[in-house]
């Protein structure tokens, strides 16, 4: 079914180009670059967060304060002469809004100060998830450099707040003069080491970042406090569309939006940053235009991918790599390794949380008594650890909590009788043993734990510690089965045609590990895993601190390829941290970390790998040509197509920040030239791509068919690419290879002048139709 906006004023965009704000790019900024944008045929202008943050942020997702537009990018008066620039070209706006979390920081964050001075009285009390069941039932504040003893001396009180280096604590009215150590006690906070948030966190955050504290906005009054200034500037027009950032952290996602469709009155595109796993949807129920289109850059990424050469390299890699890297070197044994330490180790605090409820429950009722915490923990953590997806949701907790499932968590019980646990918080996070506060809190808590596992243990820790192949380790991506069929890519395709046709499609985004130009080179090398091997050969001998570093940092330098040590030092240094083998972000090994950055200056850093043979010189041209048939494909497929600030041409970035750098104008090449065409495609025919736009596959027949991907668009519009190009040459060519067109005129938009016939009897040699280009962009003729 569809689940597009239902009011009468919500525009479904034909393609969206989205914007880093910062305060070093302002919406003044932004309003220069309009012109240009405009040109390049997308509809909206996507910007990352615009509401008050953290001073000097970078991002925007430290959010402060609702009800205002960030002052640093130009207020709001900035944000509405912006929409006016935009809408004087033909542009709307599309924000980025983030319901989950705000910015643990008192000293800018208005509501929270206000809690940490008045605790549970204040009003905004019900603002936050804070267990005061925990410890004293102060609200932990793990803030501090080091233990309480050891910076006492440095904390000062003055003007009604407890000082320590710039950081500042509001004071419970009536305590100022108190001495300093009753005075810390008198708080409805405790200020703690920075290691305690592991453990000892009582409120919920945002994965694992405790400078993030989680808001309840499934109340009906903080949801209104927080979103009144969205709904303002969007029954204004200011804004036509959102998309909700992270929406698996809330306690009810379907409840959330449907809350944000009903202030909004319909009139917003509204897609979710969801990341679907393997065949799972997204919910019909929804109300939203799709997801924000990590499921599309699965596919495409996956259809270009050759699986056979994917097998080999994986081959190669558990041998190259050894001991050095996780266990085994297999996908679903890392997985599940780094979400046993995820659950125990850092989150921890989050488990914690979930047993004290599940004992309260317990203890309430006499059919559940006599449950021991240590056995409630541990149910927690089995069932935590099988949950397939990022969460299970309303309707569809029996298909994600199994009993296969549970038969697993109960295998971890050395006696039968105990196992019975994984039962009661099986049904507990089913909601099927009562509907009482404590059982709803239960389950809502166990679904946005669920979601900040699985985020972190696959992609901030096995993405890192399981690379064969590093163009398949993206946000939702499968690393296990990196390769997708023709078949599987054209079945995707026409279920989003039908059902969720509003979409959106990514390549590249503000959160991807690699930039599409980056993962489209790494993944030819599928298409060669010797020649990878040889590549690995000739720069031996330059030592590494281990194989697993070595065999990641040089993939990633291939894939980057041009030596830039400033740029490839912090992503390898980055991928070791979060890989957790060797040395971490909290336990840091700094001999191993010091070899690792010598390493990188050295090697990767230095040596200009896709230049170093005539090899490697030879896969440039099969680079580019999966290039742009990934970003031609993504550009004309289903749904609403986003281009990341800078893609419309070459753009080689790695993982944040080095992808979040400022937004610039640079000079048009052969692919910005494919973009306006693309995007002009669908402007001037909006039915082929819009909401009723159909989706049909096409065949080529012939002996190297299966290196050709088509399709046509409401019989309007034929994208014709290659695919897996080397393997193409090394076969001989297109050689008789042919695609049947659609009866009628067709023009190639690429280039404006070749015209073809269709039809039956007409084949079409897929050589002549290549010959320009790896790509082709036909439209029917009047």
């Amino acid at each position: 079914m569809t689940s597009l906006p239902s009011g009468p004023a919500a525009v479904l965009p034909t393609a969206t180009y989205r914007l880093q704000l910062q305060p070093e790019f302002p919406f003044a900024a932004a309003e220069r670059a309009v012109p240009h944008l405009a040109g390049l045929g997308v509809s909206h202008l996507h910007l990352s967060p615009v509401l008050e943050a953290v001073p000097g942020s970078t991002h925007g997702y430290d959010v402060t304060d609702h009800g205002s537009v960030r002052a640093e990018l130009g207020g709001e008066e900035g944000l509405r002469a912006l929409a006016a620039t935009a809408r004087a070209h033909g542009l709307g706006l599309v924000v980025d809004l983030v319901p989950n979390h705000m910015a643990a920081s008192p000293r800018h964050n208005h509501a929270l100060r206000a809690v940490l001075r008045d605790g549970p009285g204040s009003p905004y009390a019900r603002w936050f998830d804070v267990d005061r069941s925990a410890g004293d039932g102060r609200l932990l504040l793990p803030v501090l450099p080091a233990r309480l003893p050891e910076v006492r001396d440095r904390l000062r009180v003055s003007g009604g707040a407890l000082h320590l280096d710039g950081q500042e604590f509001p004071l419970r009215p009536g305590t100022e003069g108190l001495p300093l150590d009753e005075l810390l006690d008198a708080q409805w906070y405790r200020l703690g080491w920075w290691r305690l948030a592991r453990t000892e966190l009582n409120y919920r955050r945002f994965f694992t970042i405790s400078e993030l504290i989680g808001v309840r906005v499934e109340d009906p009054e903080v949801f209104t406090a927080t979103h009144a200034k969205i709904v303002e500037l969007v029954r204004d027009g200011v804004i036509e569309g959102l998309r909700i950032d992270h929406p698996d952290g809330l306690a009810d996602p379907q409840g959330y939006l449907e809350d944000l469709a009903a202030a909004t009155g319909g009139r917003c595109w509204t897609v979710v940053e969801k990341i679907l796993t393997g065949p799972e949807v997204l919910p019909a129920a929804w109300p939203v235009a799709g997801t924000t289109g990590y499921d599309a850059l699965r596919h495409v990424d996956g259809v270009f991918t050759d699986p056979v050469g994917a097998d080999e390299l994986t081959d190669l890699y558990r041998e190259f790599v050894g001991k050095s890297g996780d266990r085994g070197g297999r996908w679903e044994p890392t997985a599940r390794r780094a979400a046993y330490e995820v659950v125990g180790h850092d989150l921890a605090a989050e488990t914690a949380v979930l047993t004290r409820i599940a004992e309260r429950i317990c203890a309430a009722d006499p059919a559940l008594r006599d449950h021991a915490p240590w056995a409630l923990r541990t149910a927690v953590r089995e069932l935590l650890v099988r949950v397939p997806v990022y969460r299970p949701y309303r309707t569809d907790g029996e298909e994600v909590l199994t009993p296969e499932a549970a038969r697993g968590a109960k295998a971890a019980f050395a006696v039968p009788e105990e196992a019975a646990a994984v039962d009661v918080v099986r049904d507990l996070a089913l909601g099927t043993l009562g509907d009482g506060p404590e059982h709803r809190a239960f389950r809502a808590r166990f679904a946005q734990t669920s979601s900040a596992l699985r985020a972190k243990s696959v992609e901030d820790t096995a993405f890192y510690r399981y690379t064969p192949l590093l163009s398949a380790n993206e946000v939702g991506g499968d690393a296990g089965r990196p390769a997708v069929s023709v078949e599987e890519f054209h079945a995707y395709c026409r279920r989003i045609a039908r059902d969720w046709p509003g979409t959106g499609t990514v390549l590249s985004t503000h959160d991807t590990k690699r930039s599409a130009d980056v993962r489209a080179a790494i993944a030819v090398l599928s298409q060669c895993p010797q020649v990878w091997t040889e590549f690995l050969a000739e720069v031996a001998g330059v030592p590494a601190p281990d194989a697993h570093v070595s065999w990641t940092a040089w993939q990633t330098a291939f894939g980057f390829g041009t030596p830039d040590p400033d740029r490839l030092g912090p992503a390898i240094l980055k991928s070791v941290r979060e890989a957790g083998l060797r040395t971490s972000w909290t336990e840091p090994d700094p001999d191993y970390e010091r070899a690792v950055a010598e390493f990188a200056a050295a090697g990767p850093g230095r040596i200009p790998l896709r230049a170093a043979s005539e090899a490697a010189f030879a896969l440039e041209p099969h680079i580019r040509a999966h290039a742009l048939g990934a970003l031609l494909t993504q550009l004309t497929m289903p749904g609403v197509p986003e281009l990341y600030q800078n893609t419309e041409r070459e753009y080689r970035a790695l993982v944040d920040p080095d992808n979040r750098a400022l937004f610039t104008v640079g000079e048009d090449d052969d692919r910005t030239a494919l973009v306006r065409a693309a995007l002009r495609l669908r402007r001037e025919r909006p039915a082929a791509f819009g909401a009723r736009g159909a989706y049909t596959p096409l065949t080529a027949e012939g002996p190297t068919a299966a290196h050709c991907l088509a399709f046509s668009r409401s019989d309007e519009v034929i994208t014709a690419v290659t695919r897996l190009p080397l393997r193409l040459w090394e076969s001989g060519g297109w050689q008789d290879t042919e695609l049947v067109l659609p009866e009628g005129r067709w023009a190639d938009v690429l280039d404006g002048v070749r015209e073809f016939i269709g039809g039956p009897a007409t084949e079409l040699k897929l050589a002549e139709l290549f010959t320009e280009r790896p790509v082709a962009l036909l439209a029917r003729m009047e």
